[in-house]
């Protein structure tokens, strides 16, 4: 009787990992992690969703407020994906607005603040931390990569089992890591290069004056500059606004100015294949639209009732 219980979760073993390679898609969105629930929330939150990858914040983005990570509810969450064939090596945290890396002013709150977010992430069993750049703020570009490439260094360590990802910004003010120069300059200044990855956002790529369009040329520029083997995340959002407009507005896919056709060429392209693609899209009248957006992307067909199905 044993014998076949270990040959039977074997044979799921592998099923699971067969299924795992052979998934064409890593697709999911932002959902929330709650004080009670924690991660095992943020999963049902994610199979509602007919997800296969998630992305959260631990804790409020715009402020400082954390709770304890709840052992037990982490145990749980890993059993349900597990169940679901949901890989933790495709699950995202983002990390608080509040870092802002590129400014000395709360220098020693924001390296703090980031190690300890960083601590967090691995008490999850998390391996991919999303994280804006900073904004200068009047210091200047030099003077901001050189602070954003201080604080990296003295916040990663050899021990340091997290990739910190380093997002592509629309260029709102004086935010950094608006075009594929910027983000080269700030990983050549990291010690730890192994540590650190990139984030595309497909609204801010848009929105700083990547035309979308022609996804396989942004592809061969962050090759060229970056390289290929940093790139670990793609958020893909629709943009309210024209490209170059330097505003960073997400918008639902396909309602937007970059299109839904242009979207699916992102999403299913070989190139990136394997990378976890987040949707980072606006509610609809109050509702999450992210199940019915992930049925558009897994049909490959715009749903024109969009805004009725997920406002009812």
């Amino acid at each position: 009787m044993k014998t076949n219980k270990s040959v039977f979760k074997i044979l799921r073993f592998f099923d699971i990992l067969i299924r795992v390679i052979l998934m064409e898609l890593i697709i999911g969105s932002h959902v929330s992690f709650t004080k009670d629930e924690q991660l095992l929330g943020s999963v049902r939150e994610t199979l509602k969703y007919g997800a296969n990858t998630f992305m959260f914040y631990t804790g409020a983005p715009q402020n400082t407020l954390r709770v304890p990570i709840d052992k037990q509810k982490t145990d749980e969450a890993k059993k349900l994906m597990i169940e679901n064939n949901i890989s933790i090596n495709n699950v995202i945290v983002h990390a608080p607005y509040i870092i802002n890396l590129a400014n000395l002013n709360n220098f020693d709150f924001n390296v703090r603040f980031l190690k300890e977010e960083l601590k967090r992430v691995e008490e999850l069993g998390i391996s991919k931390l999303v994280l804006h750049p900073g904004s200068h703020v009047g210091l200047g570009v030099d003077e901001g990569i050189k602070n954003i490439v201080d604080s990296l260094n003295m916040a990663i360590t050899n021990d340091t089992k997290v990739i910190i990802c380093l997002e592509t910004m629309a260029g709102k003010g004086t935010e950094l890591g608006r075009n594929f120069n910027e983000i080269k300059r700030i990983i050549d200044g990291i010690s730890l290069k192994d540590k650190i990855g990139v984030c595309m956002d497909t609204c801010h790529l848009n929105d700083s004056g990547y035309d979308i369009s022609n996804f396989d040329e942004i592809l061969k520029e962050f090759d060229k500059e970056v390289g290929m083997e940093y790139l670990k995340v793609i958020h893909i959002n629709d943009s309210k606004n024209i490209l170059g407009s330097k505003k960073d507005r997400h918008e639902n896919i396909g309602i937007g100015h970059i299109g839904f056709e242009n979207l699916i060429k992102v999403i299913y392209n070989e190139k990136i294949k394997g990378i976890p693609k987040i949707l980072e899209t606006p509610y609809i009248n109050g509702n999450p639209p992210y199940k019915e957006e992930i049925e558009m992307i897994r049909n490959k067909k715009f749903n024109q009732n969009l805004v009725d199905d997920v406002s009812k």
